[in-house]
């Protein structure tokens, strides 16, 4: 890795947004740790995408919900890339429709487990990284909230709404906490964006149906999203943090 190379870590980074900002990072120049939990050749394709166009990057295994895991992955960024300066918390479930009075307590486990637990564990331990109190020099995190944190997502999963509405306080305390300390935190809430998500909730279609619901009459893209997460990641950024950045098409 040579000196200039600013180190970031994408947690689901294999697919979808995490994809798009994976790729989309390394070529405004950071070394890319591209996280995954049990799809290793969806990571090693984003890797060498990458590296097909002069990037740096690894792949890194670690289920975001096991702290021993998430522990063991930071460990390793440590020693084959060097210290972290960069974030985005992307590792994300949704679950197929249901209400709330249908739900099971090991579906709602599983969903705050890795959306919100993950996203807290991950960020403490990019904290230890960053923070001058820990020898570091600083950095940036961003969080991949939900428009749905806001819209409460009633008959479909409210689980999921409000675990990212989770996220987007998390995101306004620990931006407050650590902001003397030179490290931003912010969040990208995506509205009904085209990716695989939506087939694991069991609605492959789910933007296709619902896109007559958005302003914009579209649904968006990963690389959308992707665009605002590395602007919120990069210098440009560097007055913004604590916001809460809504990327839905106006929905």
């Amino acid at each position: 890795m040579t000196a200039t190379k600013r180190v970031l870590l994408v947690t689901g980074g294999g697919r979808g947004i995490g994809a798009a900002t994976a790729i989309l990072a390394a070529q405004q120049g950071w070394a890319v740790a591209v996280n995954y939990a049990q799809d290793a050749q969806a990571a090693a394709k984003v890797v060498s995408a990458i590296q097909a166009q002069g990037g740096q990057a690894q792949a890194f295994q670690a289920n975001v919900a096991e702290e021993e895991q998430v522990m063991a992955m930071f460990t390793a960024i440590d020693q084959h890339m060097g210290r972290l300066s960069g974030l985005v918390n992307n590792a994300g479930v949704v679950d197929v429709y249901a209400r709330v009075d249908e739900m099971s307590v090991a579906r709602l486990k599983r969903m705050f487990d890795v959306n919100v637990l993950g996203s807290f564990i991950c960020a403490r331990e990019a904290v230890r990284r960053m923070s001058p109190k820990h020898g570091g020099n600083g950095g940036s995190i961003v969080n991949v909230s939900s428009a749905a944190s806001r819209i409460g997502s009633p008959g479909q999963y409210v689980d999921y709404a409000s675990a990212k509405g989770a996220i987007d306080t998390f995101t306004l305390g620990l931006a407050k906490e650590v902001a003397a300390e030179g490290i931003r935190v912010n969040a990208v809430r995506p509205g009904l964006i085209d990716t695989e998500i939506h087939a694991s909730g069991g609605l492959p279609n789910r933007v296709k149906d619902l896109q007559h619901l958005i302003p914009a009459q579209r649904g968006g893209t990963a690389q959308e999203v992707a665009q605002a997460i590395v602007w919120l990641l990069s210098d440009a950024a560097s007055y913004t943090t604590m916001s809460l950045l809504d990327v839905s098409g106006g929905r």
